[in-house]
């Protein structure tokens, strides 16, 4: 398997136990040229600083709670007890501010990248405020908190956003690309960064799988890969999906694209499966939906 599959701890840089494509990341991925992502886990009391630089940049409590502080203010993150309790605030962070990021209650947090030109006004984004969307149905039926999408949040390059895919289902499928710019389809660099937890709290190792194939032959990835708590899939091209939740196991993925152009999510569907979506209209959203653990 190439290194654009890290599994947890293989892109540790100081505190952070993920940095890939970050400013400054010492782990680099060849032509990987506009996302990042830094991950950390925080003792109450203490800090992670991020220097100013030409990225934009939102920080996610993916469980404990936290504050930012950037060009002289505080935005104090409330947090939840874990990704499957439901949306946090975030904190967006415009290019070229610095900021330090305190851990009020012991914690994980994730800093999603993008090198960015256009500053953007640093803004905390409320839970509540968060856009909570309930997509698919069926075995394919999901949740999106979309903090940072383009219709959601006033930012220069990246799209942002949560997906929970509760145990059994499958999410990003039918299989789909975006890796060119079309009038149908946008290109845009993604990164999954996965959290995964047992339907039974005591059971231990949950999984997950994630898949990404090649398009045509001169632009050759292959991945198929068993996911946990602090892996992150990185996907340069080609098309993606599923990400399939095991059953027994919820999956949670931290959603991260940019491209070279707009904020436009346009997709190609992969066509030996885009058929599947029009045999499920007629089935209900999973009723386990949204998941509030």
């Amino acid at each position: 398997m190439s290194n654009w599959f890290q599994p947890a701890g293989s892109a540790a840089e100081g505190d952070w136990f993920l940095s890939v494509g970050a400013e400054g990341s010492e782990t680099v991925l060849d032509g990987w040229a506009h996302t990042g992502i830094k991950a950390a886990n925080l003792a109450k009391g203490r800090s992670v600083t991020l220097p100013a630089a030409d990225e934009e940049r939102i920080v996610v409590p993916l469980w404990g709670a936290f504050t930012v502080v950037s060009g002289g203010k505080t935005y104090p993150l409330r947090g939840r007890s874990g990704v499957f309790a439901g949306p946090t605030d975030v904190c967006y962070l415009g290019v070229g501010q610095e900021a330090t990021i305190e851990a009020t209650s012991e914690g994980r947090v994730a800093v999603a990248t993008a090198p960015a030109s256009n500053r953007k006004p640093n803004r905390l984004v409320k839970a509540e405020d968060i856009a909570v969307e309930l997509r698919g149905t069926g075995s394919c039926s999901r949740e999106v908190h979309n903090f940072g999408t383009a219709a959601n949040l006033d930012a220069d390059k990246f799209i942002v956003c949560e997906v929970i895919t509760p145990a059994g289902n499958w999410s990003s499928y039918p299989p789909h690309k975006h890796d060119e710019i079309t009038e149908t389809e946008n290109s845009l660099e993604e990164i999954y960064y996965f959290e995964t937890a047992a339907t039974e709290p005591e059971k231990k190792s949950p999984i997950g799988y994630a898949r990404v194939y090649s398009t045509d032959p001169e632009r050759p990835i292959d991945i198929t890969a068993e996911v946990g708590s602090g892996d992150a899939l990185f996907i340069p091209h080609g098309w993606h999906g599923p990400a399939a939740a095991a059953p027994g196991y919820h999956m949670y993925y931290l959603n991260v694209m940019a491209g070279p152009g707009t904020r436009d999510w346009m997709v190609t569907n992969d066509p030996c499966h885009s058929w599947i979506p029009e045999t499920m209209t007629d089935q209900a959203i999973d009723p386990r939906l949204p998941l509030n653990l």
